[in-house]
Protein backbone atom coordinates (compact mmCIF):
# COMPACT_ATOMS: atom_id res chain seq x y z
CA UNK A 1 0.00 0.00 0.00
CA UNK A 2 3.00 2.62 0.74
CA UNK A 3 4.43 1.58 -2.36
CA UNK A 4 0.82 2.73 -3.92
CA UNK A 5 1.12 5.87 -2.43
CA UNK A 6 4.81 6.54 -2.48
CA UNK A 7 3.58 5.78 -6.91
CA UNK A 8 0.79 8.14 -6.94
CA UNK A 9 2.86 10.76 -5.04
CA UNK A 10 5.50 10.34 -7.98
CA UNK A 11 3.38 10.73 -10.53
CA UNK A 12 2.77 14.33 -12.26
CA UNK A 13 -0.91 16.05 -12.66
CA UNK A 14 -1.46 14.68 -16.18
CA UNK A 15 -0.39 11.02 -15.56
CA UNK A 16 -2.57 11.43 -12.31
CA UNK A 17 -5.67 12.84 -14.71
CA UNK A 18 -5.21 10.14 -16.62
CA UNK A 19 -5.16 7.30 -14.30
CA UNK A 20 -8.58 8.44 -12.53
CA UNK A 21 -10.49 8.92 -16.38
CA UNK A 22 -8.62 4.86 -16.27
CA UNK A 23 -10.10 4.10 -13.04
CA UNK A 24 -13.39 5.61 -13.73
CA UNK A 25 -13.70 3.80 -16.71
CA UNK A 26 -13.05 0.79 -15.55
CA UNK A 27 -15.45 1.23 -12.92
CA UNK A 28 -18.20 2.25 -15.65
CA UNK A 29 -17.33 -0.90 -17.54
CA UNK A 30 -17.85 -2.99 -14.29
CA UNK A 31 -20.90 -2.18 -13.39
CA UNK A 32 -22.40 -2.06 -17.12
CA UNK A 33 -21.39 -5.66 -17.19
CA UNK A 34 -23.48 -6.05 -14.08
CA UNK A 35 -26.20 -4.35 -15.39
CA UNK A 36 -26.69 -6.10 -18.64
CA UNK A 37 -25.80 -9.30 -16.80
CA UNK A 38 -28.86 -9.06 -14.62
CA UNK A 39 -31.32 -7.54 -16.64
CA UNK A 40 -33.93 -10.08 -18.04
CA UNK A 41 -34.08 -11.67 -21.31
CA UNK A 42 -36.60 -10.45 -23.26
CA UNK A 43 -38.97 -12.57 -25.90
CA UNK A 44 -41.52 -10.71 -28.27
CA UNK A 45 -44.69 -9.91 -27.56
CA UNK A 46 -46.06 -9.06 -30.85
CA UNK A 47 -44.75 -7.73 -33.81
CA UNK A 48 -46.31 -5.78 -37.33
CA UNK A 49 -48.88 -4.35 -35.38
CA UNK A 50 -50.00 -1.35 -36.71
CA UNK A 51 -50.02 2.01 -34.87
CA UNK A 52 -53.18 2.12 -32.79
CA UNK A 53 -53.22 -1.29 -32.16
CA UNK A 54 -49.60 -1.00 -30.56
CA UNK A 55 -50.39 1.96 -28.96
CA UNK A 56 -53.00 0.17 -27.10
CA UNK A 57 -51.13 -2.73 -26.33
CA UNK A 58 -48.62 -0.45 -24.74
CA UNK A 59 -51.17 1.22 -22.86
CA UNK A 60 -52.62 -1.64 -21.25
CA UNK A 61 -48.79 -2.81 -20.08
CA UNK A 62 -48.08 0.34 -19.07
CA UNK A 63 -51.55 0.21 -16.51
CA UNK A 64 -50.13 -3.30 -15.36
CA UNK A 65 -46.51 -1.90 -14.75
CA UNK A 66 -45.16 -4.17 -17.05
CA UNK A 67 -41.59 -3.48 -18.33
CA UNK A 68 -41.30 -3.51 -22.16
CA UNK A 69 -39.07 -2.60 -25.17
CA UNK A 70 -40.05 -1.72 -28.59
CA UNK A 71 -37.80 -2.19 -31.19
CA UNK A 72 -39.32 -0.71 -34.73
CA UNK A 73 -42.66 -2.35 -34.63
CA UNK A 74 -42.37 -5.33 -31.81
CA UNK A 75 -43.02 -5.23 -28.41
CA UNK A 76 -40.52 -7.15 -26.20
CA UNK A 77 -41.53 -8.12 -22.38
CA UNK A 78 -39.75 -10.41 -20.01
CA UNK A 79 -39.60 -13.97 -21.42
CA UNK A 80 -40.87 -15.36 -18.01
CA UNK A 81 -44.33 -13.66 -18.90
CA UNK A 82 -44.64 -13.27 -22.29
CA UNK A 83 -47.17 -16.07 -21.90
CA UNK A 84 -49.38 -14.88 -19.35
CA UNK A 85 -49.52 -11.60 -21.11
CA UNK A 86 -50.66 -12.94 -24.17
CA UNK A 87 -53.49 -14.71 -22.55
CA UNK A 88 -54.32 -11.81 -20.05
CA UNK A 89 -54.16 -9.13 -22.91
CA UNK A 90 -56.50 -11.60 -25.62
CA UNK A 91 -59.40 -11.58 -22.91
CA UNK A 92 -59.70 -8.12 -23.52
CA UNK A 93 -59.70 -8.57 -27.04
CA UNK A 94 -56.01 -7.37 -27.53
CA UNK A 95 -54.61 -6.78 -30.00
CA UNK A 96 -57.14 -5.79 -32.15
CA UNK A 97 -57.60 -7.27 -35.58
CA UNK A 98 -59.56 -6.25 -38.37
CA UNK A 99 -59.80 -2.46 -37.58
CA UNK A 100 -62.14 -0.70 -35.92
CA UNK A 101 -65.99 -1.82 -36.23
CA UNK A 102 -69.35 -0.12 -35.00
CA UNK A 103 -67.83 1.72 -32.62
CA UNK A 104 -67.07 4.28 -35.03
CA UNK A 105 -70.34 5.15 -35.40
CA UNK A 106 -70.76 6.09 -31.71
CA UNK A 107 -68.09 9.01 -32.50
CA UNK A 108 -70.67 10.48 -34.99
CA UNK A 109 -72.94 13.14 -33.40
CA UNK A 110 -76.40 14.51 -35.04
CA UNK A 111 -75.33 18.04 -35.41
CA UNK A 112 -72.90 18.66 -38.42
CA UNK A 113 -73.31 15.02 -39.93
CA UNK A 114 -74.21 14.66 -43.43
CA UNK A 115 -75.38 11.64 -44.47
CA UNK A 116 -72.30 11.41 -46.75
CA UNK A 117 -70.18 11.16 -43.72
CA UNK A 118 -72.44 8.63 -41.73
CA UNK A 119 -72.77 6.08 -45.05
CA UNK A 120 -69.17 6.24 -45.31
CA UNK A 121 -68.70 5.30 -41.37
CA UNK A 122 -71.22 2.73 -41.23
CA UNK A 123 -69.79 0.95 -44.95
CA UNK A 124 -66.19 1.32 -43.33
CA UNK A 125 -67.63 -0.21 -39.70
CA UNK A 126 -69.44 -3.20 -41.87
CA UNK A 127 -65.80 -3.55 -43.14
CA UNK A 128 -64.50 -3.72 -39.91
CA UNK A 129 -66.97 -5.89 -38.45
CA UNK A 130 -67.09 -8.23 -41.13
CA UNK A 131 -62.89 -8.30 -41.23
CA UNK A 132 -62.91 -9.49 -37.14
CA UNK A 133 -65.46 -11.99 -37.57
CA UNK A 134 -63.42 -13.71 -40.62
CA UNK A 135 -60.00 -13.08 -38.15
CA UNK A 136 -61.48 -14.95 -35.57
CA UNK A 137 -61.32 -18.47 -37.38
CA UNK A 138 -58.33 -20.24 -35.83
CA UNK A 139 -56.71 -20.88 -39.30
CA UNK A 140 -57.21 -17.44 -40.56
CA UNK A 141 -54.32 -15.17 -39.33
CA UNK A 142 -55.47 -11.51 -40.54
CA UNK A 143 -58.28 -10.69 -43.10
CA UNK A 144 -59.32 -7.41 -44.69
CA UNK A 145 -62.82 -6.67 -46.35
CA UNK A 146 -63.16 -4.03 -48.94
CA UNK A 147 -67.37 -3.73 -50.07
CA UNK A 148 -67.89 -1.53 -53.09
CA UNK A 149 -71.95 -0.23 -52.24
CA UNK A 150 -73.20 2.37 -55.00
CA UNK A 151 -75.24 4.90 -54.79
CA UNK A 152 -78.30 5.47 -55.97
CA UNK A 153 -78.47 7.79 -59.30
CA UNK A 154 -81.54 8.71 -60.91
CA UNK A 155 -82.74 7.50 -64.68
CA UNK A 156 -80.76 4.57 -63.63
CA UNK A 157 -80.90 0.84 -62.71
CA UNK A 158 -79.43 0.52 -58.78
CA UNK A 159 -76.02 -1.97 -60.04
CA UNK A 160 -75.33 -4.78 -57.47
CA UNK A 161 -73.03 -4.68 -54.54
CA UNK A 162 -69.29 -6.46 -54.57
CA UNK A 163 -66.99 -7.08 -52.21
CA UNK A 164 -63.52 -8.40 -52.16
CA UNK A 165 -61.81 -10.34 -48.93
CA UNK A 166 -58.34 -10.82 -48.57
CA UNK A 167 -57.56 -14.10 -46.25
CA UNK A 168 -53.88 -14.33 -44.62
CA UNK A 169 -53.82 -17.95 -43.49
CA UNK A 170 -51.77 -19.26 -40.47
CA UNK A 171 -50.19 -22.55 -42.29
CA UNK A 172 -50.54 -23.80 -45.85
CA UNK A 173 -53.82 -22.40 -47.81
CA UNK A 174 -57.29 -21.68 -47.95
CA UNK A 175 -59.39 -24.32 -48.78
CA UNK A 176 -62.32 -24.29 -50.71
CA UNK A 177 -64.90 -25.22 -48.60
CA UNK A 178 -63.62 -21.84 -46.14
CA UNK A 179 -63.57 -19.80 -48.99
CA UNK A 180 -67.32 -20.56 -49.80
CA UNK A 181 -68.16 -19.97 -45.88
CA UNK A 182 -66.27 -16.59 -46.52
CA UNK A 183 -68.40 -15.77 -49.45
CA UNK A 184 -71.64 -16.81 -47.64
CA UNK A 185 -71.05 -14.70 -44.45
CA UNK A 186 -70.03 -11.24 -46.45
CA UNK A 187 -72.94 -12.22 -48.91
CA UNK A 188 -75.06 -12.61 -46.19
CA UNK A 189 -74.03 -9.39 -43.85
CA UNK A 190 -75.02 -7.28 -47.27
CA UNK A 191 -78.58 -6.72 -48.83
CA UNK A 192 -78.71 -7.24 -52.25
CA UNK A 193 -75.24 -9.13 -52.72
CA UNK A 194 -74.98 -13.19 -53.70
CA UNK A 195 -72.03 -15.13 -52.72
CA UNK A 196 -71.23 -14.89 -56.82
CA UNK A 197 -70.46 -11.01 -56.39
CA UNK A 198 -67.70 -11.79 -53.23
CA UNK A 199 -64.11 -12.40 -54.15
CA UNK A 200 -61.97 -14.16 -52.06
CA UNK A 201 -57.57 -13.49 -52.49
CA UNK A 202 -55.70 -15.98 -50.51
CA UNK A 203 -52.20 -14.20 -49.68
CA UNK A 204 -50.59 -17.50 -51.02
CA UNK A 205 -52.36 -18.87 -53.31
CA UNK A 206 -54.45 -16.18 -54.87
CA UNK A 207 -57.49 -15.79 -56.50
CA UNK A 208 -60.11 -18.99 -54.96
CA UNK A 209 -62.09 -19.81 -58.00
CA UNK A 210 -65.93 -19.66 -57.24
CA UNK A 211 -67.89 -23.17 -57.17
CA UNK A 212 -71.53 -23.53 -55.77
CA UNK A 213 -71.46 -27.17 -56.84
CA UNK A 214 -71.99 -29.32 -53.40
CA UNK A 215 -70.63 -32.34 -54.84
CA UNK A 216 -67.29 -30.64 -56.13
CA UNK A 217 -66.18 -29.29 -52.65
CA UNK A 218 -62.85 -27.62 -54.10
CA UNK A 219 -60.50 -27.56 -57.41
CA UNK A 220 -58.91 -29.84 -58.82
CA UNK A 221 -56.15 -29.40 -57.14
CA UNK A 222 -57.75 -29.94 -53.71
CA UNK A 223 -59.69 -32.42 -54.68
CA UNK A 224 -56.38 -34.35 -55.74
CA UNK A 225 -55.08 -33.57 -52.61
CA UNK A 226 -58.07 -35.14 -50.77
CA UNK A 227 -58.05 -38.27 -52.55
CA UNK A 228 -54.41 -38.47 -52.48
CA UNK A 229 -54.29 -38.45 -48.61
CA UNK A 230 -57.48 -40.80 -48.60
CA UNK A 231 -55.46 -43.57 -50.23
CA UNK A 232 -52.30 -42.94 -48.53
CA UNK A 233 -54.02 -42.96 -45.07
CA UNK A 234 -55.77 -46.52 -46.23
CA UNK A 235 -52.27 -47.75 -47.66
CA UNK A 236 -50.22 -47.06 -44.54
CA UNK A 237 -52.29 -48.86 -42.03
CA UNK A 238 -51.08 -52.17 -44.36
CA UNK A 239 -47.74 -51.55 -45.48
CA UNK A 240 -46.34 -48.89 -42.96
CA UNK A 241 -45.57 -45.23 -42.69
CA UNK A 242 -43.36 -43.87 -45.57
CA UNK A 243 -44.03 -47.21 -47.70
CA UNK A 244 -46.36 -46.06 -50.04
CA UNK A 245 -46.42 -43.32 -52.56
CA UNK A 246 -49.57 -41.84 -54.15
CA UNK A 247 -50.14 -39.48 -57.06
CA UNK A 248 -53.38 -38.51 -58.28
CA UNK A 249 -54.17 -36.67 -61.27
CA UNK A 250 -57.78 -35.85 -62.05
CA UNK A 251 -58.85 -34.61 -66.07
CA UNK A 252 -61.65 -32.01 -65.34
CA UNK A 253 -64.31 -30.22 -67.21
CA UNK A 254 -62.85 -26.36 -67.83
CA UNK A 255 -66.21 -24.91 -69.44
CA UNK A 256 -69.87 -24.65 -68.58
CA UNK A 257 -72.67 -26.42 -70.63
CA UNK A 258 -76.47 -25.79 -70.50
CA UNK A 259 -78.64 -28.40 -72.37
CA UNK A 260 -82.15 -28.57 -72.40
CA UNK A 261 -84.09 -31.72 -74.19
CA UNK A 262 -87.56 -32.26 -75.20
CA UNK A 263 -88.61 -35.92 -76.30
CA UNK A 264 -92.08 -37.11 -77.53
CA UNK A 265 -92.80 -40.84 -77.27
CA UNK A 266 -95.41 -42.29 -79.64
CA UNK A 267 -96.07 -44.88 -78.22
CA UNK A 268 -97.42 -43.81 -75.00
CA UNK A 269 -100.85 -42.02 -74.86
CA UNK A 270 -102.70 -40.83 -72.46
CA UNK A 271 -106.80 -39.86 -72.74
CA UNK A 272 -107.39 -36.58 -71.47
CA UNK A 273 -110.58 -36.25 -72.05
CA UNK A 274 -113.65 -37.32 -73.74
CA UNK A 275 -116.81 -36.07 -75.19
CA UNK A 276 -120.58 -38.24 -75.76
CA UNK A 277 -123.56 -36.33 -77.26
CA UNK A 278 -126.44 -38.40 -78.00
CA UNK A 279 -129.49 -37.10 -79.77
CA UNK A 280 -133.30 -38.88 -80.50
CA UNK A 281 -136.16 -37.68 -82.65
CA UNK A 282 -139.67 -38.85 -83.07
CA UNK A 283 -142.36 -37.76 -85.81
CA UNK A 284 -146.29 -38.37 -86.47
CA UNK A 285 -147.52 -37.80 -89.97
CA UNK A 286 -151.39 -38.20 -91.15
CA UNK A 287 -152.35 -39.02 -94.87
CA UNK A 288 -155.20 -38.02 -96.61
CA UNK A 289 -157.27 -40.17 -98.27
CA UNK A 290 -157.54 -39.96 -102.07
CA UNK A 291 -160.68 -38.27 -103.53
CA UNK A 292 -163.26 -40.44 -105.03
CA UNK A 293 -166.64 -40.65 -105.98
CA UNK A 294 -167.03 -42.34 -101.84
CA UNK A 295 -165.84 -38.95 -100.48
CA UNK A 296 -169.57 -37.24 -101.23
CA UNK A 297 -171.41 -40.05 -99.26
CA UNK A 298 -172.06 -39.46 -95.62
CA UNK A 299 -170.06 -40.64 -93.22
CA UNK A 300 -167.06 -40.94 -95.17
CA UNK A 301 -167.53 -44.10 -97.01
CA UNK A 302 -164.23 -44.34 -97.99
CA UNK A 303 -163.16 -45.62 -94.73
CA UNK A 304 -160.57 -44.46 -92.13
CA UNK A 305 -158.16 -41.99 -92.91
CA UNK A 306 -154.05 -42.47 -93.33
CA UNK A 307 -152.01 -42.05 -90.22
CA UNK A 308 -147.87 -42.59 -89.49
CA UNK A 309 -145.23 -42.47 -87.09
CA UNK A 310 -141.15 -42.20 -87.19
CA UNK A 311 -138.44 -42.37 -84.17
CA UNK A 312 -134.90 -41.75 -84.78
CA UNK A 313 -131.76 -42.32 -82.16
CA UNK A 314 -128.01 -41.09 -82.85
CA UNK A 315 -125.54 -41.72 -79.86
CA UNK A 316 -121.27 -39.90 -80.63
CA UNK A 317 -118.35 -40.11 -78.33
CA UNK A 318 -115.30 -38.13 -78.97
CA UNK A 319 -112.23 -38.80 -77.14
CA UNK A 320 -108.39 -36.78 -77.04
CA UNK A 321 -105.57 -38.02 -76.16
CA UNK A 322 -102.13 -36.53 -75.60
CA UNK A 323 -98.93 -37.82 -76.58
CA UNK A 324 -96.44 -39.00 -73.98
CA UNK A 325 -93.52 -35.73 -73.89
CA UNK A 326 -89.92 -35.71 -71.77
CA UNK A 327 -88.27 -32.11 -70.88
CA UNK A 328 -85.06 -32.14 -69.54
CA UNK A 329 -82.84 -29.21 -68.91
CA UNK A 330 -79.00 -30.32 -68.07
CA UNK A 331 -76.39 -27.43 -66.53
CA UNK A 332 -72.73 -28.48 -66.82
CA UNK A 333 -70.37 -26.24 -64.95
CA UNK A 334 -66.73 -26.06 -65.10
CA UNK A 335 -64.80 -28.65 -62.58
CA UNK A 336 -66.56 -31.75 -63.82
CA UNK A 337 -64.55 -34.82 -63.52
CA UNK A 338 -63.70 -36.46 -66.99
CA UNK A 339 -60.81 -38.87 -66.30
CA UNK A 340 -58.94 -39.91 -63.43
CA UNK A 341 -55.52 -41.71 -63.22
CA UNK A 342 -53.87 -42.85 -59.77
CA UNK A 343 -50.48 -44.03 -59.63
CA UNK A 344 -49.14 -45.74 -56.22
CA UNK A 345 -46.02 -46.89 -55.38
CA UNK A 346 -45.70 -49.51 -52.91
CA UNK A 347 -42.39 -50.76 -51.10
CA UNK A 348 -41.72 -54.72 -50.62
CA UNK A 349 -41.27 -56.57 -47.29
CA UNK A 350 -37.88 -55.94 -45.77
CA UNK A 351 -36.56 -58.56 -43.15
CA UNK A 352 -32.83 -59.85 -42.01
CA UNK A 353 -31.63 -62.51 -43.49
CA UNK A 354 -29.71 -65.19 -41.02
CA UNK A 355 -26.21 -63.71 -42.23
CA UNK A 356 -27.36 -60.21 -40.31
CA UNK A 357 -27.92 -58.39 -44.24
CA UNK A 358 -30.72 -56.78 -44.51
CA UNK A 359 -33.15 -58.42 -46.80
CA UNK A 360 -36.18 -57.30 -49.53
CA UNK A 361 -38.90 -59.48 -50.89
CA UNK A 362 -41.53 -57.58 -53.84
CA UNK A 363 -44.82 -58.28 -52.38
CA UNK A 364 -47.19 -60.93 -53.50
CA UNK A 365 -49.87 -60.49 -56.44
CA UNK A 366 -52.87 -61.42 -54.40
CA UNK A 367 -51.36 -58.83 -51.88
CA UNK A 368 -51.04 -56.43 -55.01
CA UNK A 369 -54.52 -57.43 -56.21
CA UNK A 370 -56.13 -56.06 -52.79
CA UNK A 371 -54.65 -53.07 -52.71
CA UNK A 372 -55.57 -52.06 -56.17
CA UNK A 373 -59.41 -53.08 -55.38
CA UNK A 374 -59.18 -50.99 -51.71
CA UNK A 375 -57.85 -47.76 -54.12
CA UNK A 376 -60.12 -48.07 -56.69
CA UNK A 377 -63.00 -48.37 -53.75
CA UNK A 378 -60.93 -45.00 -51.84
CA UNK A 379 -61.15 -42.46 -55.39
CA UNK A 380 -64.34 -43.80 -57.10
CA UNK A 381 -63.05 -45.71 -60.22
CA UNK A 382 -65.03 -46.07 -63.05
CA UNK A 383 -63.92 -47.87 -66.23
CA UNK A 384 -65.98 -46.82 -68.53
CA UNK A 385 -64.97 -42.85 -67.66
CA UNK A 386 -61.39 -44.50 -69.04
CA UNK A 387 -59.96 -43.84 -65.30
CA UNK A 388 -56.60 -46.09 -64.49
CA UNK A 389 -54.79 -47.17 -61.81
CA UNK A 390 -51.37 -48.34 -61.62
CA UNK A 391 -49.91 -50.10 -58.63
CA UNK A 392 -46.39 -51.36 -58.62
CA UNK A 393 -43.96 -53.02 -55.63
CA UNK A 394 -40.38 -51.61 -55.92
CA UNK A 395 -37.62 -51.25 -53.47
CA UNK A 396 -37.03 -48.07 -52.20
CA UNK A 397 -33.64 -46.78 -51.96
CA UNK A 398 -32.77 -45.07 -48.57
CA UNK A 399 -32.20 -40.82 -48.56
CA UNK A 400 -28.30 -40.24 -47.69
CA UNK A 401 -28.67 -37.98 -44.53
CA UNK A 402 -27.33 -34.44 -45.13
CA UNK A 403 -25.88 -32.51 -42.65
CA UNK A 404 -26.32 -33.68 -38.88
CA UNK A 405 -29.71 -33.57 -36.30
CA UNK A 406 -29.91 -29.97 -35.23
CA UNK A 407 -30.17 -29.71 -31.48
CA UNK A 408 -30.27 -27.04 -28.61
CA UNK A 409 -26.82 -25.55 -28.06
CA UNK A 410 -24.88 -24.60 -25.01
CA UNK A 411 -26.01 -20.87 -25.43
CA UNK A 412 -29.88 -22.05 -25.82
CA UNK A 413 -29.61 -24.43 -23.17
CA UNK A 414 -28.70 -21.84 -20.50
CA UNK A 415 -31.24 -19.69 -22.14
CA UNK A 416 -28.89 -16.44 -22.59
CA UNK A 417 -29.74 -13.56 -25.29
CA UNK A 418 -27.44 -13.27 -27.87
CA UNK A 419 -26.95 -10.36 -28.01
CA UNK A 420 -26.49 -9.34 -24.46
CA UNK A 421 -23.51 -11.97 -24.14
CA UNK A 422 -22.28 -10.11 -26.96
CA UNK A 423 -22.10 -7.15 -25.13
CA UNK A 424 -21.15 -8.11 -22.03
CA UNK A 425 -17.93 -9.34 -24.08
CA UNK A 426 -17.18 -6.26 -25.36
CA UNK A 427 -17.81 -4.54 -22.38
CA UNK A 428 -15.03 -7.17 -20.27
CA UNK A 429 -12.46 -6.75 -23.47
CA UNK A 430 -12.93 -2.89 -23.07
CA UNK A 431 -12.44 -3.24 -19.12
CA UNK A 432 -8.86 -5.43 -19.52
CA UNK A 433 -7.65 -3.24 -22.63
CA UNK A 434 -8.17 -0.09 -19.74
CA UNK A 435 -6.85 -1.97 -16.77
CA UNK A 436 -3.40 -3.46 -18.68
CA UNK A 437 -2.54 -0.91 -20.72
CA UNK A 438 -3.65 2.35 -19.47
CA UNK A 439 -3.99 2.32 -15.34
CA UNK A 440 -1.37 -0.59 -14.66
CA UNK A 441 1.92 1.15 -17.03
CA UNK A 442 0.33 4.71 -15.16
CA UNK A 443 0.36 3.40 -11.97
CA UNK A 444 3.71 1.38 -12.10
CA UNK A 445 5.55 4.43 -13.62
CA UNK A 446 8.38 6.21 -11.26
CA UNK A 447 8.33 9.61 -11.03
CA UNK A 448 10.89 11.77 -12.01
CA UNK A 449 12.06 15.60 -12.56
CA UNK A 450 14.12 15.71 -15.44
CA UNK A 451 16.17 12.22 -16.93
CA UNK A 452 17.56 10.06 -14.66
CA UNK A 453 20.87 10.07 -13.74
CA UNK A 454 23.29 7.73 -12.51
CA UNK A 455 24.86 7.55 -8.96
CA UNK A 456 28.57 8.55 -8.37
CA UNK A 457 30.74 5.65 -9.11
CA UNK A 458 32.32 4.51 -6.11
CA UNK A 459 35.83 5.35 -5.07
CA UNK A 460 37.42 2.32 -5.65
CA UNK A 461 37.27 2.48 -9.16
CA UNK A 462 40.29 3.39 -11.31
CA UNK A 463 39.86 7.48 -12.27
CA UNK A 464 37.16 7.91 -10.80
CA UNK A 465 36.07 10.79 -8.34
CA UNK A 466 33.07 11.16 -5.96
CA UNK A 467 32.27 14.28 -8.09
CA UNK A 468 31.49 12.04 -11.42
CA UNK A 469 28.27 11.05 -12.76
CA UNK A 470 27.12 8.64 -14.98
CA UNK A 471 25.21 10.76 -17.27
CA UNK A 472 25.00 7.94 -20.68
CA UNK A 473 27.92 10.01 -22.32
CA UNK A 474 31.08 9.12 -23.32
CA UNK A 475 33.56 11.07 -21.66
CA UNK A 476 36.91 11.02 -23.32
CA UNK A 477 38.89 13.06 -21.26
CA UNK A 478 40.72 10.37 -19.59
CA UNK A 479 41.67 9.18 -23.00
CA UNK A 480 44.95 9.75 -23.70
CA UNK A 481 46.19 12.03 -26.58
CA UNK A 482 48.10 9.10 -28.87
CA UNK A 483 48.00 7.65 -31.86
CA UNK A 484 45.29 5.17 -32.46
CA UNK A 485 47.38 3.13 -35.28
CA UNK A 486 48.57 -0.47 -34.61
CA UNK A 487 52.25 -0.98 -34.60
CA UNK A 488 54.02 -4.24 -34.16
CA UNK A 489 56.96 -2.47 -32.49
CA UNK A 490 54.93 -0.83 -29.76
CA UNK A 491 56.51 -0.43 -26.65
CA UNK A 492 55.02 1.07 -23.33
CA UNK A 493 58.88 2.74 -22.58
CA UNK A 494 58.89 4.58 -25.74
CA UNK A 495 55.87 7.30 -24.31
CA UNK A 496 57.61 9.53 -21.45
CA UNK A 497 54.60 10.77 -20.41
CA UNK A 498 52.44 7.63 -20.28
CA UNK A 499 51.77 5.36 -17.45
CA UNK A 500 51.19 2.12 -16.54
CA UNK A 501 47.81 3.05 -15.17
CA UNK A 502 46.79 5.07 -18.02
CA UNK A 503 47.19 1.83 -20.51
CA UNK A 504 46.22 -0.99 -17.82
CA UNK A 505 44.96 -3.89 -20.59
CA UNK A 506 41.79 -4.80 -17.91
CA UNK A 507 40.44 -1.65 -19.07
CA UNK A 508 39.00 -0.86 -22.43
CA UNK A 509 40.51 1.50 -24.05
CA UNK A 510 37.57 1.50 -26.69
CA UNK A 511 35.08 3.76 -25.88
CA UNK A 512 32.05 1.57 -27.40
CA UNK A 513 33.95 -1.18 -25.38
CA UNK A 514 34.04 1.27 -22.28
CA UNK A 515 30.33 1.78 -22.93
CA UNK A 516 29.30 -2.54 -22.99
CA UNK A 517 31.35 -2.42 -19.90
CA UNK A 518 29.70 0.35 -17.77
CA UNK A 519 26.35 -1.37 -19.25
CA UNK A 520 27.11 -4.25 -17.76
CA UNK A 521 27.94 -3.10 -14.17
CA UNK A 522 24.59 -0.52 -14.23
CA UNK A 523 22.14 -2.24 -15.47
CA UNK A 524 19.38 -1.30 -13.62
CA UNK A 525 20.69 2.44 -13.80
CA UNK A 526 20.85 2.11 -17.75
CA UNK A 527 17.33 0.41 -17.84
CA UNK A 528 16.41 3.83 -15.89
CA UNK A 529 17.93 6.26 -18.75
CA UNK A 530 16.82 4.24 -21.90
CA UNK A 531 13.27 4.41 -20.39
CA UNK A 532 13.41 7.89 -19.73
CA UNK A 533 14.55 8.76 -23.60
CA UNK A 534 11.70 7.13 -25.07
CA UNK A 535 9.24 8.52 -22.57
CA UNK A 536 10.30 12.13 -23.31
CA UNK A 537 7.95 13.59 -26.02
CA UNK A 538 10.09 14.62 -29.10
CA UNK A 539 11.09 18.03 -29.49
CA UNK A 540 9.13 19.80 -32.45
CA UNK A 541 11.18 20.77 -35.10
Amino acid sequence: MQQLIDTWAGLDMRRKLAAIFGVIAMIATVFAIGSIASKPTLALLYAGLGSSEAGEVISALEQRGVAYEVRGDSIFVAAPQRDELRMTLASQGLPATGGAGYELLDSLSGFGTTSQMFDAAYWRAKEGELARTIAAVPSIRSARVHIAHPTNMPFRGTPKPTASVTITPTLGGLSGAQAKAVRYLVASAVTGMTPEDVSVIDSARGLIPFNDNPALPGSGEDRAQALKQNVERLLEARVGPGNVVVEVALDTATEREAITERRFDPEGRVAISTDTSETSKTSDSTTPPATTVASNLPDNGTGATGKSQSRTSETRARTNFEVSETRRELLRAPGALKRLSVAVLVDGVRGTNPDGTPSWEPRSDAELADLRELVASAVGFDEARGDVITLRSMQFEALPEAGTVAGPGFIDSMALDLTQIIQIAVLAVVALVLGLFVARPILLQKSRAGAAELPAPSATEEGATASTALTGEIDDREMPDMNMQLVSDFDLGDLPMATQADFDLDRPTDPVDRLKKMIEERQAETVEILRSWMEEPSEKT
